[in-house]
């Protein structure tokens, strides 16, 4: 493969089942008309990408990007047999197992083979209360952050003896239990890994200025922290972050408006501040949610379907359309929602192997053709 490059990955997760049909709109189908009498984006509303399809009125800095050819549409966008729980549809697309519950995120896999000898505790850093399945793997350290403004388990601290002292007596409790059998062994390397890139992540804000202006929504701030994360430089190669939730089962029009809205403006200041730090070229944002909705609203919101959308943002991106909007005829639907005609796989194939160089195969256990949206 030549010399590896140091490409990082911006995950965004949209958390609770985006609804496709409300985001990238059949704006002009009579099915869409039809089954969203009550829950639908009217046309006048909607941001046409062409005469049949267009975006959600929220996601105008979507369209920004999209128009300066910097994002991908992975249309129709899924897995066999459809499962319709969040918990058990996210699990698939954290572990790349669609069939049995997985051991090991397909990220956590990643970062074990980019770091071998784990020992970048940074190589992926988390940024929300909960670590996603998709990072977790043995030997895969992941830092987790909630907000990186208040990071570090010693940054009230000031006086260099003060923070000595204290880092001793962490590395001390820790490596007491070093010996003492394999779970304590990986509690204490865990801590241990924690304490370092506590360590080294507490020092990232004050290494980063910006002109971007983020907005408050916690979204906003998560991105603004992977841009600090990011632009220090400090190893990082994965960046993983929440937003939601997108379970939209009532009030959906305005609510997935507002999610769209901290969700597209968050990733166009994260482009731009990327971009102004001359960092977006090496940079992949990648957004997914684990189902779409039904195609025939409740009422007040849609319920959870199948058939989803993802989208790959950034300079390293052939901009447009890929694979094929599920046919909305009713003798296509599975069951009243949309088919998928890509297996999510195939997407985790050209990111594993194109941007971050490794090798797919024993990740998401067998082969699966590109998609083509990298222009690697």
């Amino acid at each position: 493969m030549g010399e590896v490059k140091n490409r990082k990955l911006v995950v965004v997760q949209l958390s609770g089942g985006n609804d496709y049909l409300n985001c990238v709109v059949p704006y002009t189908n009579p099915e869409y008309i039809d089954n969203r009498p009550n829950v639908r984006i009217e046309q006048e509303d909607v941001i046409p990408l062409d005469d049949q399809y267009g975006f959600n009125p929220a996601m105008g800095p979507i369209k920004e990007l999209y128009d300066d050819g910097k994002v991908a549409i992975i249309h129709g966008v899924g897995y066999p047999v459809p499962n319709r729980s969040h918990f058990r549809s996210m699990d698939i697309w954290h572990t790349a197992e669609p069939t049995k519950v997985g051991d090991e995120g397909w990220l956590g896999q990643a970062v074990r083979e980019m770091h071998p000898d784990g020992d970048n505790v940074v190589a992926a850093v988390n940024f929300s209360a909960a670590l996603p399945r998709a990072l977790v793997a043995n030997n895969a350290p992941v830092a987790s952050v909630s907000d990186l403004s208040t990071y570090g388990l010693l940054n009230h601290m000031n006086g260099g003896d003060q923070r000595s002292e204290a880092l001793e007596a962490f590395r001390s409790m820790y490596t007491h239990a070093i010996g003492s059998g394999p779970v304590m062994d990986f509690l204490s390397q865990t801590g241990l890994d924690a304490l370092k890139g506590s360590e080294i992540l507490s020092g990232v804000p004050d290494m980063y200025s910006s002109n971007v202006e983020y907005a408050s929504n916690s979204f906003a701030q998560r991105a603004r922290d992977t841009a600090q994360v990011i632009t220090a430089d400090i190893g990082t190669r994965i960046c993983y972050t929440q937003h939601g939730s997108f379970d939209t089962h009532t009030n959906e029009v305005a609510l997935h408006k507002t999610l769209w809205n901290h969700v597209a403006g968050g990733i166009y200041d994260l482009y731009t501040d990327l971009k102004e730090h001359d960092a977006s070229e090496d940079v992949l944002i990648f957004v997914f949610s684990e189902f779409g909705r039904r195609v025939k609203d409740n009422g007040n919101g849609t319920d959870h379907g199948s058939g989803g959308v993802a989208f790959m943002i950034g300079d390293g991106v052939n901009g447009g359309n890929y694979s094929e909007y599920p046919s909305l005829d009713p003798d296509k639907l599975v069951e009243g929602d949309l088919a998928f005609n890509l297996d999510f796989r195939s997407v985790y194939t050209e990111i594993l192997e194109d941007w971050l160089e490794v090798d797919a195969r024993p990740i998401v256990k067998g082969e699966y053709e590109k998609v083509g949206a990298l222009s690697v």
